[in-house]
Parts: structure tokens; sequence; C-alpha cells
């Protein structure tokens, strides 16, 4: 059974109201117990040397060093009068650098003899720590009188037993970013290459060019690639990936062209595709029949004039996803 009370978070100048929960388990705290034999010596011992509060030793948990610091009678400068107050202090305050901080879920326990059950309190927020901030926990963990009343069993022959789990959210800085970018600019390339019929068989590139800060290229295979049965010419627009990034991913929207010089009767073809290049591999999308080869030769269409032919890319649309920095 879980009970769930509002209770005011003044580690801030801003008061916030927290949602606090309480309920009963039977498993042991994972990180820390603190077993006080003489609850009443302990607070004698902080009442004689002029102290409020008790710190265990140093503990790990989640790659950091904590410990527990208990205020038997409250932590009065909180306005926690006729409570037990109880933190969690990260030990070594330069292990958060500034400019850094440490987020994590906090959980504070104490032992029920009677029942042989752990009250377990929480909240419904994430506590952070950073170099100025290096201690969080609760103001009124439990009230004295629920904590000295024998029929609960939290104090038993001056005995009581307070415990903490600290679950640290580690962040490794991953994600994307999804972003659009249309007509971007320098977003037509046209390559004219001369003596065509000359190209070698295989595949041909063109220069390199610039949209929306990634490297594109043509590759073209004037006799066609192994898809093409020797009948067309094949044209791809190809992703270059020269990045410092394992793998991108780009959406685009583009419009690859054999330029007719004479009547402007120019074949096309439009695309949209994901280009996923990966760092040793360069992606392409178009077509292994591009257009067929006895359409180029023919001198009446206009495609191939001084042995010349005119190709243009056009990229209309892009969809950008990168790692977030």
């Amino acid at each position: 059974m879980e009970d769930r009370t509002l209770h005011p978070d003044t580690s801030s100048h801003n008061v916030r109201v927290l949602e606090i929960s309480r309920s009963k388990r039977d498993a042991p705290p994972a990180h820390y117990t603190l077993k006080v034999e003489s609850f009443s010596q302990l607070c004698r011992i902080l009442r004689d040397n002029d102290l409020e509060k008790y710190e265990s030793d140093d503990f790990e948990a989640g790659g950091y060093k904590w410990k527990m610091v208990l205020y038997p009678h409250g932590n009065w400068n909180r306005g926690a009068n006729g409570h037990i107050s109880l933190y969690l202090a990260i030990a070594e305050a330069k292990a958060i650098p500034p400019g850094s901080q440490v987020d994590v879920t906090l959980k504070f326990f104490v032992y029920d003899h009677i029942r042989d059950k752990y009250l377990t309190i929480q909240d419904d927020e994430m506590r952070r720590y950073h170099y100025l901030k290096t201690e969080n926990g609760f103001d009124q963990l439990i009230s004295l009188k629920m904590f000295n009343d024998p029929s609960n069993g939290y104090l038993v022959d001056d005995h009581c037993v307070f415990g903490t789990e600290v679950h640290v959210n580690k962040y490794e800085g991953k994600g994307e970013k999804f972003s659009i970018i249309e007509e971007p600019d320098n977003g037509a390339f046209t390559w004219k290459i001369e003596r065509f019929s000359k190209l070698q068989k295989g595949r041909n590139f063109s220069k390199e060019f610039s949209v929306a800060k990634h490297k594109w290229r043509l590759m073209l295979y004037p006799k066609g690639d192994s898809m093409a049965g020797g009948n067309s010419l094949s044209l791809f627009l190809q992703l270059l990936n020269n990045s410092a990034h394992p793998q991108l991913r780009v959406y685009a929207e583009y419009k690859l062209t054999v330029k007719d010089q004479v009547q402007e009767s120019h074949h096309k073809i439009t695309g949209s595709d994901w280009f996923i290049s990966k760092s040793s591999v360069d992606c392409c999308w178009g077509r292994s029949d591009f257009m067929p080869l006895n359409d180029i030769y023919d001198a009446s269409k206009g495609f191939l004039v001084d042995d010349t032919l005119i190709v243009e890319a056009q990229i209309s649309l892009l969809a950008d996803v990168e790692p977030l920095s």
C-alpha cells in the first residue's frame, strides 16, 4: 500500500511542492544501510559536541562516491523541527566540474522491525547535483512522533535502520536533429561532358558539388551498368560521406536531366529517396535505364552535340538527419 503526501521543497529559493510517496517493501536498500544500535546515544553525542548531523562513511554508486547525512532531530535551518531529516551528499564535490551536472533518482528507507519491511520514501522529481548543489534529500523524512511510536516498529530497543538507493541517470549525449531545407542554395549542378563517345565503358564521376553542407557528385555509365543490358545510359546522384559522422542520413527530392541542346525537349526523371551513407560506402540513387542509348546518339534529338552531353542535377528539398552535438 502506498501513501502520497504533498511536501514543500525548500532546497531552493523558489518553493516547490513535491509529491512524496511512502510505501512498504521487503527488499533492503540496494546501495547503503545505516544501522544505529543506540539512537539515543547518537543524539547525545551530537548534542554534546554541538553537532546537528551525523555523516556516514563514503560509498560508491553509479560511478560516484556518496554519503548519507542524518539529522536525528531535524534540520532546523530548513524548518524541519519535529522530524528526522535525511540527505544524500556527493562525497567529492570536485567530481562534478563546473558546467556539469549529475541527475539522480533517490529513495530513502526506514526499517520496520515488527513487520520486517522497509518504509520507502521517494518523490516525483529527479534530483540534480552540481558543484554548487552537493546535497539532496528530505527535510521531513518522517515525523519524530511516528518514528518514536513503538507500534510502528521504526525504533525498537533504541535500534533503528536507515538506507538509501541512488540511481544515476547518465546522459550519453546521443540524439539526432531532423531539419528540412526547401530550395537549398546552389541546389543545381551542371556537368558538361565533352568527348562523350570516348568515355571509358565503366562508371565515370563528375566533380564534387556542395548542397546544404553535404558533398554530392553524379555517377554515369555511358554504356549502361550491369543492369542496363548495354541499351541504356545509367545515371545516379551520389551522396559522399566525407564527414566526421560514421553514418549520414539525408532525404532528397531531386531531378536528373540530360539536356536537349537543340529543341529543349529534355529527358528527365524525378526521385525522392533516403541517402544513407556509411563511412566506408557512399550511397547513390538514380536509374540504370535512365535513357536509351539510341536516343542519345540520334542526332535529330539534340542530346549529343559535337560529342558533348550535358547532364544536370537539381535538388529541390533536403531532410537532414544529423547527430546532436
